[in-house]
């Protein structure tokens, strides 16, 4: 996860030698593909100033991959946490500007030391007071849906909202994914492993400075619209308009079925965002639960490929990497084909099966053994 986590790895400078390459990595994302491939995906099938299109934008991978070599972009996200990550890279503020932010708000967050006992048990375990208290100030002043600077900010605050004891704003947890409350705070009893204390200022700061060494991306503006795809790609409205009949290339990855609750991964960043402080199932709900039931599913992705018909050139293409396991490949291919007539279907199998996913379906399993990815391209005959 050292892309995830924005730090240099072992090998040296060479990774992380260009700005885009420093900011392409934002955002610990279960199910995120790696930006290589999307940047291999959009030189093939684009040229400069063509439209891509990602209705399930996640970390905003292929938005940004796009944006980058000089074709236009647009992507929607469910969720806010995608949302902000996905914006943050293209937001083009300079680090000046975060670095007082920063300031400011831990300076303000001296006035939340009488809340920090407030919340449930978990985050008493979870975060030393230094660290809670800027949270709560982040939770409550942070314009992030409508601030670049604050969105850049939240952005790097989410990333290291949890993860490894020392690396991270928490008490040991895992990077990717929350876990449960509940869990962890019994877990850190056994070991007896009270919440670390951290210097929120210089942890994000020194976090801050990095990510900004080799300056900031070309990449202005925000190209991912939070909201569902099925509202936001409906006919006739504004971005619907703005796209209808102009992508080149379609280019996402769909939930997959019955594989992961994208709410339940996120929900402590979720939380950081204005959620509510512990799971709730019927936030999960919001965000499509865990996709089990096939029909669903197949609803979903249907009603929103058939969104996207109008909207690709006659010349475009479609790039779709989904699950190889059956349920999901067949339903995805169905969709597909229904959504879009008259073009050539080809599979590519990817060869690799996803850490991600192998965690999903358990290591050795029968399922495991029967998964992995597979590519779905449809183009012109």
């Amino acid at each position: 996860m050292r892309e995830a986590e924005g730090r240099p790895s072992a090998s040296g400078e060479g990774r992380y030698a260009t700005a885009a390459s420093r900011w392409a990595g934002i955002g610990p994302y279960y199910a995120m593909f790696p930006s290589v491939f999307s940047d291999e995906v959009v030189r093939k099938f684009t040229e400069r100033g063509e439209v891509v299109l990602d209705p399930f934008a996640g970390r905003g991978t292929a938005v940004y991959s796009a944006v980058i070599q000089g074709r236009k972009a647009r992507g929607v996200e469910v969720s806010p946490v995608g949302y902000v990550y996905s914006n943050a890279k293209l937001a083009g503020v300079g680090r000046e500007a975060v670095e007082r932010r920063l300031f400011d708000l831990c300076e303000n967050a001296r006035g939340y030391r009488s809340r920090i006992g407030e919340g449930p048990e978990f985050y008493r375990w979870c975060f030393g007071r230094r660290s809670m208290e800027f949270l709560l100030a982040a939770r409550d002043s942070l314009e992030w849906k409508d601030d670049a600077v604050d969105r850049v900010l939240m952005a790097l605050a989410l990333v290291s909202l949890h993860g490894r004891r020392g690396e991270s704003l928490s008490n040991q947890m895992r990077q990717t994914t929350a876990m449960s409350p509940d869990y962890c705070v019994r877990w850190w009893k056994a070991r007896a492993m009270p919440a670390p204390e951290v210097d929120v200022r210089e942890f994000l700061l020194k976090r801050i400075r990095w990510r900004y060494a080799r300056g900031k991306p070309r990449a202005y503006g925000d190209r991912v619209r939070l909201g569902d795809s099925r509202a936001a790609l409906k006919k006739g409205g504004s971005l619907h308009r703005s796209l209808k009949g102009r992508v080149k290339l379609l280019l996402t990855s769909p939930p997959y079925h019955n594989v992961t609750n994208y709410y339940l991964d996120q929900w402590l960043r979720l939380w950081l965002l204005g959620g509510p402080w512990l799971p709730k199932a019927e936030e999960g709900r919001r965000y499509g639960g865990k996709f089990s039931g096939k029909r669903r599913f197949a609803e979903l992705i249907a009603e929103v490929f058939g969104k996207c018909a109008s909207l690709l050139r006659e010349d475009g293409v479609v790039y779709v990497r989904t699950g190889a396991d059956e349920s999901t490949r067949g339903a995805t291919l169905e969709v597909l084909r229904a959504s879009f007539p008259g073009r050539r279907l080809r599979e590519v199998e990817t060869g690799e099966v996803p850490e991600w996913l192998e965690t999903a379906y358990g290591r050795g399993g029968s399922r495991h053994r029967k998964s992995g990815e597979v590519d779905l391209v449809l183009e012109p005959r």
